[in-house]
């Protein structure tokens, strides 16, 4: 990698050519990359933000945007190989590598998914069920979500450039919001490389993601109510962060993802003869190396119990002693480099200070010799692990030295290693090894309070586990105290953090309009044709059928039972069904589903290709011998899908079923969800 000097993208343009700070290699010092010189514009970032970024990307809505991430994840794809070579000068192995690079386009492949299953095709999200707020239905609430009008200033930590600028990244575009990236200097490279193949893509609306390579300047002044702050990095800087002034004084949200004094727990009821105890070592070794320690989930604090401290003690510098740490260029390393000499620095001094009351049980300090050419002025650093003297008054509760470190905490009783988890004052994730579901579950109350996420390690588990320091797409990202308070990810969670949440109130016909979504008792248009006649485009919103009748008998009931197999005495057993609750016999709720689906289907083939799905069902009225049921169709809503090759062009829509007998009561309550295909054009 040539000498470069990396460049701030802002306003649609690259910019930056003089020289300034130096960014050094991890593995030999040479130095890679400088950042630039010249001061940024904040006024005009925010501006083409505001002003060109935000109505480009309202013109397109929740599909539109998760289609675009799908495209764009591929196109980065395609082009990884790039993005390893320059990733190797973060000390990173290939391994690491491939969770800050092919993690960090998962997850925007993860929210195009999210975005195409989930999301309508509008900018308007229900977050139902309405909710009746009169007697008589005239008068109902909901909630709706809309994009914030604002700009995201996503600011990222330096040891996963790739993946901690996407998973902030994704969620924030789906949701319509531009946003400006601030990547640690460090690394920012690695950030550069990325946005420089997104801008080359041609794929995101003009100013949809900035870069900014360097400080802040007077960026948190420009920020305004409709804005949102996340931050990753140490807790220290997020408090300085969040208490802006400008911040606080106009409500602006500040996400805050902190790195945490995260525990695992060594369960009293494992021994070193189960496959839990082989487990448990291999998961904290596999913590203190992936990315030399520099994770803000890796494990800080080993707990086990007392009476194993030796046998665990003696299998984890068994296993990392088996570690070979140097330049991943050369066969045979599994561990590379800290980020930086100052990062170096750093975790030298914390251990240091956590050794004064701690044993210091494995360093190879002195005799440490990383493998490779040149790697003396690198940033390595041995796997090093310390032994608490006494556990709870240990500094490895409060002082986090991050890279390849961690402290063992003997403790006597379940309950005291409970304590001692606690004693972080937040994480963003606990393992607690165990083959006892009964501990796993007594651990929940307490462990739960203290921890954003927690790993239940088994023999079953391991066989699929993706790890202790694995945040998901679909899981929550985050956790309380120390750890920041905030979250990321966790699926359409994060999503809704960019949105605004928007209480509203009217008729079912007014709220069904708000919505995008029928509302019960909400004006209907009665279709001339079937509905399951016309194609997709054709499909309106509140389109509806009402059924023919038809009267229940009981050759009905005996003839499902026989089909079904389900003879409950309330539908066969007359002495039994007078005595109950109902006084009489009645129809098999499914039978009722079965003779509504015969009321509103139409039998020859057309545009509707097939029924995948039924939700929200509720039996209301039950269904009695010689009633006569009828039933509503009504178009409630309607999703948007991406043509795809193997497949015919469609769209998902969801029909509201309400079934009422002949005195108008509601007898079952329902929707289905169809593939309905879409016009050829021609």
């Amino acid at each position: 990698m040539a000498v470069s000097t990396l460049q701030s993208y802002i306003a649609g343009r690259w910019v930056g050519a003089q020289a300034a700070k130096p960014l050094a290699s991890a593995i030999n010092g040479h130095v890679v990359a400088h950042t630039h010189e010249e001061a940024l514009d904040f006024a005009e970032a925010m501006s083409f933000a505001r002003g060109t970024a935000l109505p480009g990307l309202l013109r397109t809505h929740f599909q539109d945007r998760a289609r675009v991430l799908k495209a764009l994840a591929a196109y980065l794809l395609e082009r990884k190989e790039q993005l390893y070579a320059i990733s190797a000068h973060t000390g990173a192995t290939r391994s690491d590598s491939w969770i800050d690079i092919e993690g960090g386009i998962g997850t925007l492949f993860a929210y195009a998914s999210i975005g195409g299953k989930d999301l309508p095709s509008s900018n308007v999200l229900h977050e139902g069920p309405a909710m009746r707020l009169g007697a008589n239905n005239h008068f109902i609430g909901s909630h709706v979500l809309v994009p914030k009008r604002g700009v995201a200033l996503h600011i990222n930590a330096f040891n996963f450039p790739m993946w901690g600028m996407l998973e902030k990244f994704a969620p924030s575009f789906l949701a319509g919001m531009p946003c400006l990236v601030k990547p640690a200097t460090s690394t920012s490279y690695v950030a550069e490389a990325c946005v420089r193949l997104i801008v080359d893509s041609g794929l995101l609306p003009a100013g949809a993601l900035q870069l900014i390579i360097g400080g802040t300047g007077d960026l948190f002044e420009r920020l305004d109510e409709a804005d949102v702050v996340t931050f990753t990095g140490s807790a220290d800087t997020a408090l300085m962060l969040k208490a802006h002034p400008n911040l606080l004084k106009k409500s602006i949200p500040f996400n805050a993802e902190a790195d945490s004094l995260n525990c695992a727990i060594l369960a009293p009821d494992v021994t070193p003869d189960d496959p839990e105890f082989d487990l448990f070592i291999k998961e904290v070794a596999r913590e203190m190396t992936a990315k030399a320690g520099q994770k803000c989930t890796a494990i800080r604090r080993t707990l086990v119990p007392r009476h194993l401290t030796d046998a665990v003690a003696t299998a984890l510098k068994a296993r990392l002693g088996k570690t070979v740490v140097g330049d991943p260029a050369v066969e045979g390393v599994r561990m590379g480099a800290l980020a930086s000499k100052a990062q170096q620095a750093d975790v030298a001094e914390r251990v240091a200070q956590l050794a004064k009351n701690c044993e210091l049980l494995l360093s190879e300090r002195d005799g440490f010799a990383p493998k490779g050419e040149g790697v003396s002025d690198g940033a390595f650093f041995p796997p090093t692990l310390l032994l608490a003297r006494d556990s709870a008054a240990s500094d490895a509760h409060h002082l986090e030295a991050f890279g390849p470190v961690t402290t063992l905490l003997p403790y006597g009783d379940f309950e005291e290693a409970l304590h001692l988890a606690a004693l972080g004052r937040g994480s963003l994730v606990g393992t607690l090894c165990t083959k006892t579901p009964a501990l796993a579950a007594q651990a929940v109350p307490t462990f739960a309070a203290w921890h954003g996420r927690m790993l239940v390690l088994d023999r079953e588990a391991a066989l699929e586990n993706t790890g202790h320091g694995s945040p998901l797409p679909k899981l929550k990202h985050g956790g309380p105290g120390r750890a920041g308070g905030g979250e990321e990810l966790g699926g359409l969670r994060a999503v809704k953090h960019y949105l605004q949440r928007c209480a509203v109130q009217g008729s079912p016909t007014m709220i069904s309009a708000l919505t995008g979504e029928y509302q019960r008792g909400g004006a209907v248009t009665e279709s001339d044709i079937h509905p399951f006649r016309r194609y997709f485009e054709d499909v309106e919103v509140g389109m509806s059928l009402l059924t023919h009748r038809r009267t229940v008998g009981e050759a009905d009931i005996v003839a499902f039972g026989g089909l079904s197999g389900d003879y409950f005495y309330m539908h066969f057993d007359e002495v039994a069904a007078k005595a109950s609750p109902f006084g009489q016999r009645i129809a098999h709720g499914y039978f009722v589903l079965s003779a509504a689906a015969g009321l509103f289907v139409s039998p020859a083939p057309g545009p509707v290709l097939a029924n995948y799905g039924l939700e929200n069902l509720r039996f209301v009225t039950p269904v009695a011998i010689g009633d006569t049921i009828q039933a509503r169709l009504t178009a409630k809503r309607k999703i948007d899908r991406p043509p795809r090759d193997d497949q015919p062009a469609q769209g998902v829509i969801g029909w509201d079923v309400a079934v009422t007998n002949q005195r108008g009561e509601l007898c079952a309550s329902y929707e289905i969800l169809t593939l309905v295909a879409k016009r050829v054009a021609g």
